[in-house]
């Protein structure tokens, strides 16, 4: 029991922070672009309880690290009115980039901070509290950057669909934004059905998995 609540610690203990970071930033750029919904609604704080989803921010990762599963999760969606925005289009997918965006400015600094620790003491611990630190700081990289490079993904409601609707002519990005209300069917599929009936469609370990390896490994060398 010890082992398995620690296992769900160093794992959740990043995510939540990771996917608030993500939420906050998305609402904060809104606001930027002349969109105060988020302001309104009290989204706007680091309070991960204003934006847990009891599903998507405890359950599934805590299932997913209880089975050895790569870690995902996620929080309420911060309210963005498009209409809002000073230029829809163009904003939206500046909005939605935000959220990617601030996932990788976090694992930078998580890169840098590991780096430094273990400049300083010549490694990281293994045990105790130290050893606790260490591999939620480890977890926190590797989650930040998939969440940023899993968000990318051109397809409804992830951030980069939102970037495709932007390039898409005006007609064809309004048909393409309705997948967005097949969200969650959308992300079981890609994450468990697709990996289950088709290995060799996983899109997780063939595209995403390596270029957020490539991206952590390019991130400790600069600081390791």
């Amino acid at each position: 029991m010890t082992d398995t609540l620690y296992r769900v610690a160093i794992w959740l203990i990043p995510l939540i922070i990771a996917i608030v970071f993500h939420e906050v930033a998305h609402g904060y750029v809104a606001r930027m672009l002349g969109d105060q919904t988020a302001a309104e609604r009290g989204r706007l704080t680091l309070n991960p309880i204003r934006h847990v989803d009891p599903v998507g921010t405890l359950l599934v990762p805590m299932m997913l690290a209880l089975a050895n599963a790569p870690i995902f999760g996620w929080a309420k969606p911060v309210p963005v009115v498009t209409a809002r925005l000073n230029h829809p289009r163009r904003d939206m997918a500046l909005v939605a980039l935000a959220g990617p965006g601030i996932n990788l400015i976090m694992a930078t600094i998580a890169a840098a901070a590991l780096g430094i620790w273990v400049g300083s003491a010549g490694g990281l611990p293994q045990a105790g509290a130290g050893g606790f630190v260490a591999a939620n700081l480890i977890n926190f990289l590797l989650i930040n950057v998939f969440l940023a490079i899993f968000n990318l993904l051109p397809v409804p409601p992830f951030d980069g669909g939102h970037v495709v609707e932007a390039i898409l002519p005006r007609p064809l990005a309004a048909h393409y934004a309705k997948l967005s209300r097949f969200g969650f069917p959308v992300m079981l599929f890609l994450l468990v059905i697709l990996p289950t009936i088709a290995p060799s469609a996983n899109v997780v370990a063939r595209v995403v998995g390596p270029i957020a390896d490539r991206v952590v490994g390019l991130l400790l060398g600069l600081f390791l």
